[in-house]
Protein backbone atom coordinates (compact mmCIF):
# COMPACT_ATOMS: atom_id res chain seq x y z
CA UNK A 1 0.00 0.00 0.00
CA UNK A 2 2.66 2.52 0.98
CA UNK A 3 5.09 3.64 -1.69
CA UNK A 4 7.74 6.25 -1.04
CA UNK A 5 8.42 8.23 -4.21
CA UNK A 6 11.83 9.72 -3.69
CA UNK A 7 15.34 8.68 -4.69
CA UNK A 8 15.70 9.81 -8.28
CA UNK A 9 13.73 12.99 -7.84
CA UNK A 10 15.90 14.02 -4.91
CA UNK A 11 19.07 13.27 -6.81
CA UNK A 12 17.94 15.48 -9.68
CA UNK A 13 17.02 18.32 -7.36
CA UNK A 14 20.36 18.25 -5.58
CA UNK A 15 22.29 17.89 -8.80
CA UNK A 16 20.66 20.70 -10.73
CA UNK A 17 20.78 23.44 -8.13
CA UNK A 18 23.54 25.41 -6.54
CA UNK A 19 23.48 29.02 -5.32
CA UNK A 20 25.41 29.97 -8.43
CA UNK A 21 22.47 28.84 -10.55
CA UNK A 22 20.14 31.52 -9.24
CA UNK A 23 18.40 33.32 -12.04
CA UNK A 24 19.25 36.95 -11.20
CA UNK A 25 20.08 39.27 -8.35
CA UNK A 26 17.65 39.02 -5.44
CA UNK A 27 15.56 41.94 -4.24
CA UNK A 28 13.84 43.26 -1.13
CA UNK A 29 10.74 44.75 -2.76
CA UNK A 30 8.53 44.10 -5.76
CA UNK A 31 10.46 46.28 -8.19
CA UNK A 32 12.79 43.63 -9.55
CA UNK A 33 10.48 40.63 -9.29
CA UNK A 34 9.28 40.43 -12.89
CA UNK A 35 12.81 40.64 -14.27
CA UNK A 36 13.96 37.96 -11.80
CA UNK A 37 11.17 35.63 -12.90
CA UNK A 38 11.91 36.23 -16.58
CA UNK A 39 15.57 35.37 -16.03
CA UNK A 40 14.63 32.33 -13.98
CA UNK A 41 12.36 31.08 -16.78
CA UNK A 42 15.31 31.27 -19.16
CA UNK A 43 17.70 29.46 -16.79
CA UNK A 44 15.45 26.72 -15.39
CA UNK A 45 15.42 24.55 -18.55
CA UNK A 46 19.22 24.46 -18.50
CA UNK A 47 18.96 23.19 -14.92
CA UNK A 48 16.78 20.21 -15.77
CA UNK A 49 13.20 21.53 -15.84
CA UNK A 50 11.37 21.19 -19.20
CA UNK A 51 10.60 24.58 -20.72
CA UNK A 52 6.92 23.71 -21.10
CA UNK A 53 6.69 22.97 -17.38
CA UNK A 54 8.39 26.25 -16.48
CA UNK A 55 6.04 28.22 -18.73
CA UNK A 56 2.93 26.50 -17.38
CA UNK A 57 3.94 26.61 -13.73
CA UNK A 58 5.06 30.23 -13.62
CA UNK A 59 2.48 31.75 -15.96
CA UNK A 60 0.51 33.40 -13.15
CA UNK A 61 3.09 34.04 -10.42
CA UNK A 62 3.04 37.43 -8.76
CA UNK A 63 5.05 39.09 -6.01
CA UNK A 64 3.20 37.92 -2.91
CA UNK A 65 3.13 40.55 -0.18
CA UNK A 66 1.27 38.34 2.35
CA UNK A 67 4.17 35.91 2.08
CA UNK A 68 6.69 38.62 2.88
CA UNK A 69 4.60 39.83 5.83
CA UNK A 70 4.37 36.29 7.19
CA UNK A 71 8.08 35.74 6.72
CA UNK A 72 8.89 38.85 8.74
CA UNK A 73 6.34 38.37 11.51
CA UNK A 74 6.40 34.88 13.05
CA UNK A 75 5.67 36.13 16.56
CA UNK A 76 3.73 33.20 18.00
CA UNK A 77 6.91 31.14 18.30
CA UNK A 78 8.12 33.60 20.96
CA UNK A 79 5.22 32.78 23.29
CA UNK A 80 5.50 30.65 26.41
CA UNK A 81 4.29 27.06 26.17
CA UNK A 82 1.00 27.84 27.91
CA UNK A 83 0.43 30.92 25.76
CA UNK A 84 1.24 28.97 22.61
CA UNK A 85 -1.12 26.12 23.51
CA UNK A 86 -3.92 28.60 24.18
CA UNK A 87 -3.30 30.53 20.97
CA UNK A 88 -3.17 27.37 18.85
CA UNK A 89 -6.15 25.70 20.53
CA UNK A 90 -4.14 22.88 22.04
CA UNK A 91 -6.93 21.39 24.14
CA UNK A 92 -9.31 21.36 21.19
CA UNK A 93 -6.66 19.61 19.09
CA UNK A 94 -6.24 16.97 21.81
CA UNK A 95 -10.00 16.40 22.05
CA UNK A 96 -10.58 16.20 18.32
CA UNK A 97 -7.36 14.28 17.83
CA UNK A 98 -8.62 11.46 20.02
CA UNK A 99 -11.79 11.29 17.93
CA UNK A 100 -9.81 11.36 14.66
CA UNK A 101 -7.58 8.58 15.94
CA UNK A 102 -10.60 6.39 16.60
CA UNK A 103 -12.31 7.14 13.30
CA UNK A 104 -9.13 6.52 11.29
CA UNK A 105 -7.86 3.59 13.32
CA UNK A 106 -7.02 1.35 10.35
CA UNK A 107 -4.99 4.08 8.64
CA UNK A 108 -2.98 4.92 11.76
CA UNK A 109 -2.35 1.25 12.48
CA UNK A 110 -1.04 0.75 8.95
CA UNK A 111 1.23 3.79 9.24
CA UNK A 112 2.61 2.64 12.59
CA UNK A 113 3.32 -0.84 11.20
CA UNK A 114 5.16 0.66 8.24
CA UNK A 115 7.04 3.51 9.92
CA UNK A 116 6.97 2.84 13.65
CA UNK A 117 5.34 6.23 14.32
CA UNK A 118 2.22 6.18 16.54
CA UNK A 119 -0.87 8.25 15.88
CA UNK A 120 -0.32 10.91 18.57
CA UNK A 121 2.46 13.02 17.10
CA UNK A 122 1.00 12.71 13.59
CA UNK A 123 -2.35 13.96 14.84
CA UNK A 124 -0.64 16.75 16.78
CA UNK A 125 1.10 17.93 13.62
CA UNK A 126 -2.02 17.50 11.47
CA UNK A 127 -4.15 19.39 13.98
CA UNK A 128 -1.75 22.27 14.52
CA UNK A 129 -0.82 22.72 10.88
CA UNK A 130 -4.26 22.72 9.24
CA UNK A 131 -6.92 21.83 11.82
CA UNK A 132 -6.99 18.26 10.49
CA UNK A 133 -7.23 19.44 6.90
CA UNK A 134 -9.81 22.14 7.61
CA UNK A 135 -7.70 25.06 6.32
CA UNK A 136 -4.73 24.42 4.05
CA UNK A 137 -3.95 28.07 3.32
CA UNK A 138 -5.16 30.60 0.78
CA UNK A 139 -1.93 31.78 -0.84
CA UNK A 140 -0.95 30.86 -4.40
CA UNK A 141 1.77 28.29 -3.76
CA UNK A 142 4.01 29.02 -6.73
CA UNK A 143 3.78 32.77 -6.16
CA UNK A 144 4.75 32.28 -2.52
CA UNK A 145 7.76 30.10 -3.31
CA UNK A 146 8.87 32.30 -6.21
CA UNK A 147 8.58 35.43 -4.06
CA UNK A 148 10.81 33.91 -1.38
CA UNK A 149 13.28 32.68 -4.00
CA UNK A 150 13.54 36.25 -5.25
CA UNK A 151 13.63 37.80 -1.76
CA UNK A 152 17.17 38.31 -0.49
CA UNK A 153 16.65 36.95 3.04
CA UNK A 154 16.74 33.27 2.06
CA UNK A 155 17.05 33.33 -1.70
CA UNK A 156 19.26 30.26 -2.14
CA UNK A 157 17.10 28.12 0.15
CA UNK A 158 13.84 29.03 -1.58
CA UNK A 159 15.30 28.86 -5.08
CA UNK A 160 15.93 25.20 -4.27
CA UNK A 161 12.32 24.94 -3.08
CA UNK A 162 11.18 26.51 -6.35
CA UNK A 163 13.04 23.92 -8.40
CA UNK A 164 11.43 21.23 -6.25
CA UNK A 165 7.97 22.74 -6.82
CA UNK A 166 8.57 22.68 -10.57
CA UNK A 167 9.47 18.99 -10.36
CA UNK A 168 6.21 18.33 -8.54
CA UNK A 169 4.33 20.15 -11.30
CA UNK A 170 6.20 18.09 -13.90
CA UNK A 171 5.19 14.78 -12.35
CA UNK A 172 1.58 15.81 -11.75
CA UNK A 173 1.72 16.11 -7.97
CA UNK A 174 1.24 19.89 -7.77
CA UNK A 175 -1.20 22.02 -9.74
CA UNK A 176 0.09 25.39 -11.00
CA UNK A 177 -3.03 26.90 -9.44
CA UNK A 178 -2.55 25.24 -6.03
CA UNK A 179 -3.04 27.28 -2.90
CA UNK A 180 -1.48 26.72 0.50
CA UNK A 181 0.38 28.44 3.30
CA UNK A 182 2.34 31.66 3.07
CA UNK A 183 5.77 30.07 2.65
CA UNK A 184 4.63 27.65 -0.03
CA UNK A 185 3.86 24.77 2.31
CA UNK A 186 1.66 22.15 0.67
CA UNK A 187 -1.23 20.08 1.90
CA UNK A 188 -2.75 18.74 5.09
CA UNK A 189 0.48 18.70 7.08
CA UNK A 190 2.17 21.58 5.25
CA UNK A 191 5.26 20.20 3.51
CA UNK A 192 7.65 22.48 1.67
CA UNK A 193 8.13 21.25 -1.92
CA UNK A 194 11.59 19.77 -1.37
CA UNK A 195 10.30 17.74 1.56
CA UNK A 196 7.57 16.31 -0.66
CA UNK A 197 10.32 15.07 -2.98
CA UNK A 198 12.42 13.72 -0.12
CA UNK A 199 9.79 12.18 2.12
CA UNK A 200 6.57 12.01 0.14
CA UNK A 201 4.79 8.66 0.45
CA UNK A 202 1.90 7.27 -1.55
CA UNK A 203 -0.25 6.23 1.38
CA UNK A 204 -3.35 5.31 -0.62
CA UNK A 205 -1.55 3.40 -3.37
CA UNK A 206 -2.78 5.42 -6.36
CA UNK A 207 0.68 6.14 -7.76
CA UNK A 208 0.73 9.84 -6.83
CA UNK A 209 1.50 11.86 -3.74
CA UNK A 210 -1.46 14.13 -3.15
CA UNK A 211 -0.74 16.11 0.00
CA UNK A 212 -3.96 18.10 -0.40
CA UNK A 213 -6.77 15.62 -1.03
CA UNK A 214 -5.32 12.41 0.44
CA UNK A 215 -5.00 12.26 4.21
CA UNK A 216 -3.33 8.85 3.78
CA UNK A 217 -0.60 10.41 1.63
CA UNK A 218 -0.17 13.40 3.95
CA UNK A 219 0.05 11.33 7.14
CA UNK A 220 2.29 8.62 5.66
CA UNK A 221 4.58 11.33 4.33
CA UNK A 222 4.70 12.97 7.76
CA UNK A 223 5.64 9.66 9.37
CA UNK A 224 8.31 9.14 6.71
CA UNK A 225 9.64 12.65 7.44
CA UNK A 226 9.99 11.78 11.12
CA UNK A 227 11.78 8.53 10.27
CA UNK A 228 14.10 10.51 8.03
CA UNK A 229 14.92 12.74 11.00
CA UNK A 230 15.87 9.90 13.32
CA UNK A 231 12.61 8.38 14.56
CA UNK A 232 13.11 4.96 16.16
CA UNK A 233 10.15 2.60 16.52
CA UNK A 234 9.17 2.02 20.13
CA UNK A 235 11.21 4.85 21.64
CA UNK A 236 9.65 7.76 23.52
CA UNK A 237 9.12 11.17 21.95
CA UNK A 238 8.98 13.51 24.95
CA UNK A 239 11.78 16.05 25.58
CA UNK A 240 14.92 14.15 26.51
CA UNK A 241 13.72 10.92 24.92
CA UNK A 242 15.23 9.52 21.68
CA UNK A 243 12.46 10.48 19.26
CA UNK A 244 12.22 14.09 20.37
CA UNK A 245 15.09 14.80 17.97
CA UNK A 246 12.80 13.80 15.08
CA UNK A 247 10.13 16.20 16.33
CA UNK A 248 12.79 18.91 16.47
CA UNK A 249 13.34 18.29 12.78
CA UNK A 250 9.76 19.24 12.05
CA UNK A 251 9.98 22.79 13.32
CA UNK A 252 12.87 24.84 14.69
CA UNK A 253 10.76 26.60 17.36
CA UNK A 254 11.16 24.91 20.74
CA UNK A 255 7.63 25.84 21.83
CA UNK A 256 6.22 24.12 18.73
CA UNK A 257 8.30 21.02 19.43
CA UNK A 258 7.04 20.88 23.01
CA UNK A 259 3.45 21.27 21.82
CA UNK A 260 3.76 18.35 19.37
CA UNK A 261 5.17 16.14 22.11
CA UNK A 262 2.55 17.16 24.68
CA UNK A 263 -0.47 16.95 22.38
CA UNK A 264 0.74 13.65 20.94
CA UNK A 265 1.16 12.12 24.39
CA UNK A 266 -2.32 13.20 25.43
CA UNK A 267 -3.83 11.66 22.29
CA UNK A 268 -1.81 8.45 22.67
CA UNK A 269 -2.66 8.23 26.38
CA UNK A 270 0.98 8.31 27.45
Amino acid sequence: MFKTLMGGAVAVTIAIFSPAAQAAQCGNDASGFTAWVDNFKRQAPANGIPAAVVTRALADVQYNRPTIRADRGQKSFKLSFDQFMKKRGGQAIISRGKSMKASNAALFSAIERRYGVPAGPLLAIWGMETGFGGFLGDQHTLSAVTTLAYDCRRSAYFTEQLYAALQLVARGDLSPSARGAAHGEIGQTQFLPLNVLRYGADGDGDGHIDMVRSRADALASTANFLVGHGWRAGAGYQPGQPNFVAIQGWNAASVYQQAIAHIGAQIDGR
